[in-house]
């Protein structure tokens, strides 16, 4: 090889080298302005309180990690997963709806969809593999343990059924009048899936709610669509994954009641669940139920939260709009941040001749979907929707609304604005009053011993 060669294929590699090293410091230099404009989003999220997930989210092993962004891309939301540094890390995580379509993505089964570590957080009670509280006997299905969406809930109330007919059988009783075998609280999805379930394994079982067939989902506006990811639903069959609307999924569930004469006690408040006798005693706003066995599928939003301001129980003050089309030629204030208040907005919005205004007490809005901050800025900027930011809800009069500031500087009242109708979406107060009177613990793991499990039924009771 004569000296040339040497010299050329020498500055080939030196140049490919220097290449290299340029390029490598590109990459670093991105990855380090990424890195800062990540830390800095994650302040402003956690400023918003919307760095932490009420119920299911992602988690990342970021040591199984390969940075490929599969999960960035199958993400619902679209903005609760970012990959920084080749890595991928949770940033929104209150928008993550828990679908789980991350962790079908990963290649690596790097991302796990839970709720984590749940010792420490007052808002989720202690539940076992099969669902039972702290309180033998009784067990919580659907979205009170934290878990959301439709398809959880309904596998959550199967899964509760299908333990308490295992222990049923492992201890049967002779059959007493007036026991039942079990008492399905709430009829919304978790609630029927566990109905259905005991109707289907032929138990002796009672069920009483509050509200209508449907729970949750029956208090939904009119013609509100709602994402379903498949399902198999006792006495139901198969669900299709896709977007329902509110009626359609409460005729599919409606029919089946009918068709099996399923008995559900409606406006019936559970005010007590106490062990007596190797029996679970359930005191009602109607009277008491005895049962073996009991499911709690109450949900999450128990009573609407209040305002507490002069005039708050006026007649034009409703918590839930159920039909927004009723309302034309209308001026309605809406008050909240989330999704429930940005949705009956966006309804009311929709219909001809209604003035609509949002009031929130926050400047900017933390926890929406991405379809519904999409929905939200479209209807502000084509002037159909008026915000009210960091405002407050201090008089309601007959018809006009007073409002005050809530700027740091601020308090001061803002012009009051007229308004034939006032919805209040402030979220709900969960029923934890009540478990927590019935003894279910939170925060730590319950004292029930795997014998105590084991023997069938609530403490007392002996296989």
């Amino acid at each position: 090889m004569d000296l040339v060669t040497v010299i050329v294929i020498a500055a080939a590699v030196g140049v490919f080298a220097l290449v290299a090293f340029w390029q490598h410091g590109l990459e670093r230099e991105r990855d380090a302005e990424a890195e800062a404009k990540l830390k800095e989003k994650l302040k402003e999220v956690k400023e918003l309180g919307a760095d932490k997930a009420v119920a299911q989210h992602s988690h990342v092993h970021q040591d199984k990690c390969i940075g490929c962004g599969s999960c960035v891309i199958a993400c619902h939301e679209g903005d609760v997963l970012s990959v920084v540094s080749g890595l991928a890390r949770v940033v929104h995580a209150s928008h993550c709806i828990g679908c789980a379509k991350c962790e079908a993505a990963c290649p690596v089964c790097a991302i796990e969809v839970g709720l984590g570590d749940v010792s420490h957080r007052p808002d989720i009670p202690i539940l076992s593999p099969e669902l039972e509280t702290s309180v033998p006997g009784l067990y919580i299905a659907g979205e009170l343990g934290g878990i959301a969406l439709v398809k959880n809930a309904i596998e959550q109330g199967k899964r509760a059924m299908d333990d308490i007919a295992r222990r049923l059988k492992a201890q049967p009783r002779p059959k007493v009048t007036g026991v039942h075998d079990v008492l399905v609280v709430g009829v919304g999805p978790a609630g029927l899936s566990a109905l259905f379930r005991a109707v289907e394994l032929g138990l002796d079982y009672a069920s009483v709610s509050l509200d209508d067939v449907g729970g949750t989902v029956f208090k939904y506006p009119r013609r509100k669509l709602t994402l379903v990811q498949a399902a198999q639903m006792p006495l139901v069959g198969k669900i299709k994954e896709g977007e329902y609307y509110k009626e359609d999924l409460l005729k599919m569930w409606g029919d089946v009641v009918c068709k099996h004469g399923i008995t559900v006690q409606i406006n019936a408040a559970v005010e007590m669940v106490t062990p007596a006798d190797g029996l679970l005693e359930t005191k009602t706003n109607t009277g008491v139920i005895k049962s073996r066995f009991v499911v709690l599928a109450l949900g999450r939003r128990g009573s609407p939260r209040k305002l507490g301001v002069p005039g708050e129980t006026a007649q034009h003050v409703l918590y839930e709009l159920a039909d927004a089309a009723a309302l034309q030629g209308q001026r309605a204030l809406v008050v909240g941040g989330g999704n429930s208040a940005v949705e009956a907005a966006l309804g009311l919005a929709a219909q001809p001749g209604n003035y609509v205004v949002l009031s929130h007490r926050k400047n900017e809005f933390s926890r929406l979907t991405g379809i519904n901050k999409q929905r939200l800025e479209k209807a502000v900027a084509e002037g159909r929707l008026h915000l009210l930011l960091s405002s407050q809800v201090k008089m309601i009069d007959s018809k006009k609304v007073v409002l005050h500031s809530c700027d740091p500087g601020g308090g001061k009242e803002l012009p009051h604005l007229e308004s034939d109708w006032v919805f209040v979406c402030a979220g709900g107060d969960p029923p934890f009053p009540l478990l927590h009177k019935i003894g279910v613990k939170f925060g730590k793991a319950p004292e029930t011993s795997e014998e105590e499990r084991a023997a069938g039924g609530p403490a007392g009771e002996k296989p």
